[in-house]
């Protein structure tokens, strides 16, 4: 059996998504900013997508602007918004991803600001007294604190941080690339003045997302050029991408409930097994609390083969990461466990990361494999102490 688990780094393209790219890569060939009928065709249904997504998220047409994904997107919030506002400090968490961290590390490297992270709670929950102090210290700052977190699945109470930042006259930018289209997002209801998506995390194409920038906190551009996007960003529109990302949106958003029970029931098998049948098994984040249900995130128990784990799995026809897809290339470890002081000595850390296409068979055919490596190990250590008799 085949078995992808890593959704949460990307998700495989709907049927139906590509079918609309497919469509309008073959008749829609003008570009949006032609003044010609076939300029307009393709103008008018990138105003319909954004009109779409802008509709689902409760809020205007003109505060929703295309980029190439999520990383953009959050460089976009954080690095504008320190130019334009004359932002001083930024708060932030240990537990962000790198597209927010890098992005801050590199303002401060550069003297242009300083930075602090907020404290953590028990399972890696940001401690809002600790950001309230925090935004005290530093009244009108930027908040830069993610909605879900990629790795461990914890859920901002977005609304009280919007609250917090408002008290404290704070910029407040959220990246929702994980909670997009699995959780539900009213910006009438949030005080947040910059969220970033990504279509691929939700069945969507690669290489196309957006950033909501509030109507009260006008930004400058970060990609300068022929003034697409209303003078918010240079370069010609990925017009299929852009209709594939809508469509995306829109099934996403119109089967949330369901997805989200089937994709809930799964993470909750998948960890009944594991409690029950693997002992020593624990689990990072809050996985049993305000967690989202799209990631599961598993220490095992200490084996030889810990460094291994992922690539076993793999030859087993199992699809998992041990973190972010952006750092799987590198040979450190995930900066999201390290910030939790988890002790993780000979333990494999694995993130199992579930769509609308997951099954429980394949999640009881990961159970299954998992329980066969650590059945095979006392075996090998038998043989060991025998040769070495």
């Amino acid at each position: 059996m085949n078995v992808y688990f890593d959704n949460a780094a990307t998700t495989p393209l709907d049927s139906e998504v590509l079918k609309e790219m497919v469509s309008v890569l073959e008749s829609k060939h003008g570009n949006p900013s032609s003044i010609h009928s076939y300029g307009r065709q393709t103008k008018a249904l990138v105003e319909k997508a954004r009109k779409t997504i802008a509709g689902y998220l409760n809020a205007s047409p003109s505060e929703i602007f295309f980029t190439s994904g999520g990383t953009e997107a959050d460089n976009m919030a954080i690095i504008c918004t320190v130019v334009d506002f004359g932002i001083k400090h930024i708060i932030s968490s240990p537990l962000e991803h790198h597209a927010v961290l890098h992005s801050i590390e590199s303002l401060v490297s550069r003297g242009k600001v300083t930075a602090s992270h907020v404290a953590l709670k028990e399972y890696g929950h940001i401690d809002l007294e600790d950001l309230e102090n925090q935004l005290k210290k530093h009244p009108g700052s930027l908040v830069s604190l993610m909605h879900a977190n990629n790795e461990i699945g914890n859920i901002l109470p977005i609304e009280e941080v919007g609250e917090l930042c408002k008290k404290y006259n704070a910029i407040f930018h959220s990246d929702t690339v994980q909670s997009m289209c699995h959780y539900p997002i009213d910006l009438q209801k949030m005080n947040v003045d910059f969220i970033a998506a990504s279509a691929h995390k939700f069945h969507g194409p690669k290489g196309i997302g957006f950033i909501y920038v509030n109507g009260k906190r006008r930004i400058s551009p970060l990609i300068h050029g022929g003034g697409q996007e209303r003078n918010m960003r240079g370069g010609t529109e990925n017009v299929a991408g852009i209709l594939g990302l809508s469509k995306a949106f829109e099934i996403a958003q119109t089967h949330m409930k369901e997805h989200a029970e089937h994709m809930q029931a799964i993470k909750n098998h998948f960890m009944k097994r594991l409690e029950t049948e693997l002992k020593g098994v624990e689990f990072n984040g809050d996985m049993k609390g305000n967690s989202l249900y799209t990631v599961l995130n598993v220490m095992l128990p200490e084996t030889d083969d810990y460094e291994m784990m992922l690539m076993k799995l793999d030859i087993n026809g199992i699809a998992a990461s041990a973190g972010s897809a952006c750092s799987s290339g590198s040979n450190v470890g995930s900066h999201v466990i390290a910030a939790l002081g988890r002790n993780i000595d000979r333990r494999p850390v694995i993130r199992f990361s579930f769509s609308k296409y997951s099954t429980i068979a394949e999640a009881d055919y990961c159970m299954d494999v998992l329980k066969s490596f650590y059945a095979a190990e006392p075996k090998a250590a038998v043989k060991e102490m025998s040769a070495a008799k």
